[in-house]
C-alpha cells in the first residue's frame, strides 16, 4: 500500500465520514431487521469500553482526517455513557460535525443533554404514522414515544431534525405521501430508504423491495422538482417540494436512499467502526478488521492508525448486490451500525 495520510481506498475515495456503533443491542424488534425474540447480544466484555471508543474517534478525527462522526447501533440511546462519549468528540480539534441516528425511544430525555454535550443533529427512523402497524412493525407499543422525541429533538434545536423511513410492500408502501406531509409540517427531513439485505432473518427478497422509482412516484402529487444543489458523498438524492420550507426556512426537500437499485459506492465516504471495535470498510463488507485487539494490546495510536488505513485500502470498487454472486453479511444491521 502506498503511503496515505488519510483513509483512502485503492480507488482514491477518502473515508471522512465515520459511523461508530456504540451497542447491537435494540429496544425494538423491527420485522425487516431481526426476530421477534431479539438475537444473542454481545458480551460486555467483547464491546468497546467509553475510553476505547473515545480514543478510536479521536485518532479517526485527529491522525486519520475524519470529519463527521455518526453514533449508531442498534439503539444508541442504550448506551449509558452516550453524553459523554459526544462531550469528549466535541471537544476534539478539529471539532467533527455530530450526529446519532435513533429509533427516538427516550430521545425526549435526553435531547437536551446531547446538545448541551455538542450534538449538531438526529436521525430518527420511523415507518409509519399508524400506531396499530407501528406495533406491527416493531412488536412494541412505542409509537408515542418515538413522535415525542421528534419534537423535543426539533425543540432542543438538534436540526435539520431527519426522518428515516424503510417501506415495504404489502406493509406500509401506502404511506409514502402521508409521511411527507407529516415531516413538511413540522419541519422535518423526510428520508426514503430501500430495503437492504441487512436483516438478520436474511430473508430479503430485492423483488419485494420497494424500489426508489416506486417511492417516487407515489410522490407524483407533490410535484418534486430537482434539486440542483449537488449531493456530494450524500447517501440521499434529493428533490424540492415547492411550495414548502423547513424549519430554517429553506426549501423544502425530500431524499431517498436507493443503495439497491442507484447504488452510489463511486462517491462512498463512509468508515464503520463496530461495537467490538472492527472496522468495516462497507456496509456489505464479508471482512472485518480488528482494532480492539490491537487496543487491548497496547498498540501506539500510529500501530492503530495504520491498521485502519490498511483496512481501508482493501475496499472494493462497490458493494456488488447485483452481482450473482454477492453474499450477505453475516451481520445484520443492528451488529453493524447504519
Amino acid at each position: 500500500m502506498a503511503t496515505v495520510t488519510g483513509l483512502v481506498d485503492r480507488f482514491g475515495r477518502i473515508a471522512t465520514d465515520l459511523r461508530v456503533s456504540l451497542t447491537d443491542r435494540c429496544n425494538l424488534r423491527c420485522t425487516y431487521c431481526m426476530p421477534a425474540e431479539g438475537l444473542a447480544w454481545m458480551p460486555q466484555q467483547q464491546q468497546l469500553s467509553d475510553d476505547e471508543v473515545k480514543r478510536l474517534v479521536r485518532i479517526a478525527v485527529e491522525r486519520l482526517g475524519v470529519t463527521e462522526v455518526r453514533f449508531t447501533g442498534g439503539e444508541p440511546l442504550i448506551r449509558r455513557g452516550l453524553v459523554d462519549i459526544v462531550a469528549e468528540t466535541a471537544r476534539l480539534d478539529p471539532r467533527p460535525k455530530l450526529s446519532v441516528t435513533t429509533n427516538g425511544i427516550g430521545l425526549d430525555r435526553i435531547a437536551v443533554g446531547l446538545r448541551d454535550a455538542g450534538l449538531d443533529r438526529v436521525n430518527v427512523s420511523l415507518d409509519t404514522l399508524d400506531p396499530v402497524r407501528f406495533n406491527t412493525l416493531t412488536l412494541r407499543d412505542r409509537h408515542a414515544d418515538v413522535l415525542a422525541g421528534l419534537r423535543a429533538a426539533a425543540d432542543a434545536g438538534l436540526t435539520p431534525v431527519k426522518i428515516n423511513t424503510v417501506l415495504m410492500r404489502g406493509v406500509n408502501e401506502d404511506e409514502a405521501p402521508a409521511l411527507l406531509r407529516f415531516a413538511l409540517s413540522h419541519g422535518y427531513q423526510l428520508r426514503f430508504i430501500e430495503q437492504m439485505p441487512l436483516d438478520a432473518q436474511h430473508q430479503w427478497d430485492r423483488h419485494e423491495m420497494v424500489t426508489a422509482e416506486e417511492i417516487l412516484a407515489a410522490l407524483e402529487p407533490f410535484d418534486l422538482q430537482p434539486d440542483n444543489v449537488s449531493r456530494g458523498t450524500a447517501p440521499a438524492e434529493t428533490w424540492l417540494v415547492p411550495g414548502y420550507v423547513d424549519a430554517a426556512g429553506e426549501p423544502a426537500r425530500v431524499g431517498v436512499i436507493a443503495s439497491v437499485t442507484r447504488p452510489f459506492c463511486g462517491d462512498c465516504d463512509r468508515t464503520r467502526l463496530t461495537a467490538d471495535g472492527q472496522v468495516r470498510n462497507c456496509l456489505f463488507a464479508t471482512e472485518e478488521s480488528d482494532l480492539r485487539g490491537l487496543l487491548r494490546g497496547g498498540a501506539s495510536d500510529e500501530e492503530i492508525g495504520t491498521a485502519w488505513q490498511t483496512a481501508m485500502w482493501g475496499k472494493r470498487a462497490g458493494h456488488g448486490i447485483d452481482d450473482p454472486s454477492f453474499l450477505q453479511p453475516a451481520r445484520p444491521m443492528s451488529a453493524i451500525g447504519g
